[in-house]
């Protein structure tokens, strides 16, 4: 799909620094042809172009694209949603919102930001779920060095199944509030993707 909004922004800004179009061409390092593409509005800047683009007019790439991000509530529920896919494999909590953020994060508004948040939450949540996975697993296989009964095995069963929900119901909370246009909670989480 072809961006108006962010042809018109370029143009624009680059009217208001006083630049021809073979100015912004080479103070950005870029072919005047690909400026004269971007500002019709038959191409779109991707990468290191967008970046570029923007260094030469003096804005952030985040700044341009936020001129030219769409709104899409549905797809921003449905990255939440995504993250659901922890049932089946805990590591598909993280890959397909990873797959789903990245695709779109330049494209639609406050997706970059709730993608990253909702990455951290289920990469904290893994690294949890395998670690308490991992002793139950460890002391049931090796009682005899751990102490561990039957009942502080069930006990750390019990939690692991606490963090499921937990984890489920953060996400359809979560959905739900992408939905009605508010801000998504995911906490407590580390910050990895900043």
């Amino acid at each position: 799909m072809k961006n108006i909004d962010l042809a018109k922004k370029i143009k624009e800004l680059r009217t208001r620094k006083g630049f021809s179009q073979d100015e912004l061409a080479d103070t950005a390092g870029v072919n005047l042809r690909t400026v004269q593409r971007i500002e019709s509005g038959e191409t779109e800047p991707r990468g290191d172009t967008l970046k570029r683009l923007a260094g030469a007019l003096g804005v952030t790439s985040d700044e341009l694209i936020d001129w030219a991000e769409q709104e899409d509530s549905g797809f921003l529920v449905f990255l939440n949603l995504s993250a659901l896919s922890f049932i089946a494999f805990p590591l598909l909590g993280i890959i397909v919102p990873l797959a789903l953020w990245f695709l779109k994060k330049d494209k639609i508004k406050n997706l970059n930001e709730m993608g990253k948040s909702l990455i951290n939450f289920q990469i904290s949540w893994c690294i949890l779920f395998f670690l308490l996975y991992a002793v139950p697993i460890s002391a049931f296989i090796f009682h005899w060095h751990f102490g561990l009964g039957v009942r502080e095995i069930m006990s750390m069963m019990f939690i692991i199944v606490f963090l499921y929900a937990v984890n489920g119901i953060f996400i359809i909370v979560n959905s739900y509030r992408s939905y009605k246009g508010k801000k998504v909670f995911y906490k407590p989480a580390l910050k990895l993707l900043k």
